[in-house]
C-alpha cells in the first residue's frame, strides 16, 4: 500500500504544484488553458491510466481547476499553524466548500476494489472503475487528493516561504525548510539583505 500513498502523494502536489511562481515575483497558472491539462497528464502516464491519449477540453479544464483550489485549500488548512502558500493566502476556499468539491469530484466515477499481488511483493488493493464506467479524470486526481491528506505523509506536508515562492512541498528531514535548495539560498539572501538594510 506504501507504493500508492507515495504516488497519490506525487500526484497531488504536482497538480498543486501547476501553480508556481514566475521568478519574477508573479504566479504562473500551468493550467491556464486545456493544452496546459493535456501536457500535464501527458507527463504522467505512469500515475494516470491512458494518459498517452489524453485531450483536454475546457469542461475537463475547468472541472480539474475547479479540483485544484479544493486541493489548496486542503493544504492550507493542513499545514496550520503556518501560514499556507502566498499564492493561496488571499483567495482559499472555505473548508467545508472545499471538502465538498474534492467529495464531489472523487464520486463522479464508481470503482470497485481490485486485489494484485505481483511475484516476491506484497499484495496491494487498487481500485477501478466499474466495468463500463471509464476512469474520469477528476475522479482520479480527488481519489488521489484524499488518499494523500487521510494518510501519514500529511503530516509532512509544508508551505515554502522562500520569497517569491508559491509551493507545497513535503518535508524529508527535520531541519528542511524550503521546497528546493535554490528557495533556500534566496531567503538566506532575503535575510541578509534585511540585516544589512536595518544595520546600515
Amino acid at each position: 500500500m506504501r507504493d500508492s500513498i507515495v504516488t497519490d502523494a506525487h500526484l497531488v502536489l504536482d497538480l498543486a504544484l501547476t501553480i508556481r511562481h514566475d521568478g519574477n515575483g508573479g504566479v504562473v497558472d500551468d493550467l491556464a488553458e486545456p493544452g496546459g491539462l493535456t501536457g500535464w497528464v501527458r507527463a504522467r502516464p505512469e500515475a494516470l491510466a491512458g494518459a498517452e491519449g489524453y485531450a483536454a477540453d475546457a469542461g475537463g479544464l475547468a472541472d480539474v481547476r475547479d479540483l485544484r483550489a479544493a486541493v489548496r485549500a486542503l493544504f492550507a488548512h493542513a499545514v496550520r499553524p503556518a501560514e499556507p502558500s502566498p499564492a493561496d493566502a488571499t483567495r482559499l476556499l472555505p473548508v467545508p466548500e472545499a471538502l465538498r468539491r474534492l467529495n464531489d469530484a472523487a464520486a463522479r466515477t464508481p470503482t470497485v476494489p481490485v486485489l494484485e499481488w505481483p511475484d516476491g511483493r506484497d499484495p496491494v488493493v487498487r481500485r477501478r472503475p466499474v466495468p463500463d464506467g471509464g476512469p474520469d479524470l477528476t475522479a482520479v486526481l480527488a481519489r488521489a487528493a484524499i488518499a494523500f491528506l487521510a494518510g501519514p505523509d500529511r503530516e509532512r506536508l509544508r508551505a515554502c516561504h522562500a520569497p517569491r515562492c508559491v509551493r507545497y512541498f513535503l518535508k524529508e528531514h527535520p531541519r528542511q525548510e524550503w521546497c528546493k535548495p535554490s528557495c533556500g539560498n534566496r531567503a538566506r539572501v532575503a535575510r541578509h539583505h534585511e540585516r544589512h538594510r536595518r544595520s546600515g
